[in-house]
């Protein structure tokens, strides 16, 4: 099945039916069905606070939707985790006294569990360098993590994230605060991931990195929610629409800027969103 066909139910790495999310008397989103496909990346967009991390929190059993349900790889999401889904976070510099090596960190996610205490296995070194070298961090996976560039530090998350050749990666918003380059270096590698057949759904404040790699838009503000291609979620009658207010999408060179949109919780968005179709 191409990944840029929408995905049939029974084919779906991810289905969700019906799921609403509550943060006391306010609705973040409700209604949301959505099936994704093998080889399918999904971008998530939308306001801070509007439920996108906790839609990933949710998926891998961390957080319950208020209504609805979630299946992952054909069984419930629960609360112990699936191995077969993989996780890339935000890229937050670990402290410089960390004294870990890079490739302990990958070693996490070859080792480790998300609960309990690492368990060997024959074959773990290997494996764990054929990651290293797969995410370009041969060179410096020997240094003390601590010392190594807000870049380097997240080439190993992606290591670790990839470790059980998972089918569906989640990632949360993974390129902040990275260079251009780097940033052009994580979109690569989740590509590749991608391209092997894995879905991905990844969080981003800015879509501009991850242009020509996207197959639907999930948009979410003002407690309410668009899914399409990103020609048809990225115009400025669907946000104004969604945002319920005065929305424009303007074309800079080879970006898209959206202005206006009401973002009271991230003020420095407020008048220049960037996002891209």
């Amino acid at each position: 099945m191409s990944p840029r066909e929408r995905p049939d139910a029974e084919d779906a790495v991810l289905q969700i039916r019906g799921a609403v999310l509550r943060r006391g008397e306010r609705t973040l989103w409700s209604g949301l069905d959505l099936d994704v496909a093998p080889g399918e990346l999904i971008a998530v967009l939308g306001p801070s606070g509007s439920g996108k991390t906790t839609l990933l929190r949710a998926i891998l059993g961390l957080e319950p939707l208020s209504e609805g349900t979630i299946t992952a790889l054909g069984r419930p999401v629960q609360r112990k985790g699936n191995r077969r889904i993989g996780y890339l976070p935000q890229a937050r510099p670990l402290p410089r006294e960390t004294s870990m090596r890079g490739r302990d960190l990958v070693a996490l996610g070859v080792d480790g569990h998300r609960f309990g205490l690492p368990v060997p296995r024959r074959g773990d070194r290997a494996r764990i360098d054929r990651l290293v070298d797969e995410v370009g961090a041969s060179h410096f996976a020997d240094e003390p993590i601590g010392v190594l560039s807000g870049g380097e530090q997240q080439r190993l998350r992606v290591g670790q994230a990839l470790a059980d050749d998972p089918r569906l990666l989640l990632c949360d918003e993974p390129l902040t605060s990275l260079d251009l380059a780097n940033q052009q270096a994580v979109v690569r590698l989740i590509d590749e991931h991608r391209r092997s057949g894995a879905a991905v759904l990844l969080v981003t404040h800015d879509i501009n990195p991850v242009l020509g790699k996207v197959d639907r838009i999930l948009y979410i503000a003002n407690g309410r929610f668009t899914l399409g291609t990103p020609k048809d979620v990225l115009t400025s009658p669907v946000l104004t629409d969604l945002y319920g207010a005065a929305v424009f999408v303007l074309r800079a060179g080879d970006r898209l800027v959206v202005v206006g949109a009401p973002d009271a919780e991230e003020s420095h968005h407020h008048h220049d969103h960037e996002t891209h179709a």
